[in-house]
């Protein structure tokens, strides 16, 4: 019932103020992203990294837009800072490339270069692509964690266990404020998350493959002591949860520039209340 109001009434919305607002807005935006998961599963920006981007939003409406963008930013996370699981002692950082569109819909009437309705509450929803690449520290340098198979990957032990792909795709959502600057120049601030439809972001997911409880640390390789880092597992035993997605989040601040859209526009400009 929820679905079948929602549609009629962004239809409705877009049919009565398409004559009001064709307007395009391009430019940057920069915050912070953060991981929620296995190492993290409760501490939104904890360990937050810096992220940036750009943005091309194409205003419909006084109330509604739609938006797309591409974000560069870290996810990262560990158990020794955390404290989720001590005895595991897992971490890593991942790169992490976002490509997604989304629908914004204003609280209030907005649109740059108001001087009536220069600000607004919004909140957003959409779906996103993004590509990412795991790594520990080892010795200093990087280890890229995907091709050694931490959890069984490729192994005659687990065959219905497959490497897992570097990309997966993702529902973003979530609220922030415009405002209207001046006659050119909008600003906005938002805060969302990302619900993932993969688990390995972390790269961890499922259990133990090895018996490595009690191992000599010098006996052991690096794929097997970045599976176990403490050597106090054995196969089978729980080194993630895979019924929980992996999620991660955005929030910062944009900066675009107004794009006419129409040549009769100048004319609506003055038209309107409070310009």
């Amino acid at each position: 019932m929820l679905k079948k109001l929602i549609l009629p009434a962004i239809f409705l919305l877009f049919v009565t103020g398409i004559n009001a607002q064709q307007t395009g807005e391009f430019g940057p935006l920069g915050g912070v992203s953060y991981y929620n998961g296995e190492l993290n599963p409760g501490m939104p920006f904890r360990m937050s990294k810096f992220a940036y981007g750009a943005l091309y939003r194409q205003n419909f409406t006084d109330r509604l837009a739609a938006r797309v963008h591409v974000i560069r930013g870290t996810l990262t996370a560990d158990d020794a800072v955390t404290g989720v699981r001590p005895d595991r002692n897992l971490n890593f950082t991942s790169p992490l490339t976002e490509i997604a569109g989304q629908l914004e819909v204003n609280f209030f009437e907005y649109y740059i270069g108001s001087y009536q309705h220069r600000w607004s509450p919004f909140i957003f929803g959409g779906g996103a692509f993004f590509m990412f690449k795991p790594y520990a520290m080892l010795g200093g340098s990087k280890t890229e964690l995907r091709s050694l198979g931490t959890e069984g990957q490729g192994s005659a032990q687990y065959p219905d266990r497959q490497a897992y792909n570097l990309y997966s795709f993702a529902i973003p959502f979530g609220m922030g404020v415009k405002f209207s600057v001046n006659k050119y120049i909008g600003l906005s601030a938002e805060w969302g998350m990302r619900r993932t439809y993969t688990d390995y972001i972390d790269d961890i997911s499922k259990t133990y493959y090895l018996n490595l409880a009690g191992a000599d640390p010098a006996s052991v390789s690096t794929p097997e002591y970045l599976s176990d880092p403490t050597l106090s597992h054995n196969t089978g035993m729980q080194r993630g949860n895979e019924r929980n997605k992996d999620w991660y989040g955005f929030a910062g601040i944009s900066a675009t520039v107004k794009i006419r859209m129409l040549n009769r526009e100048r004319c609506l400009d003055h038209q309107r209340d409070g310009y």
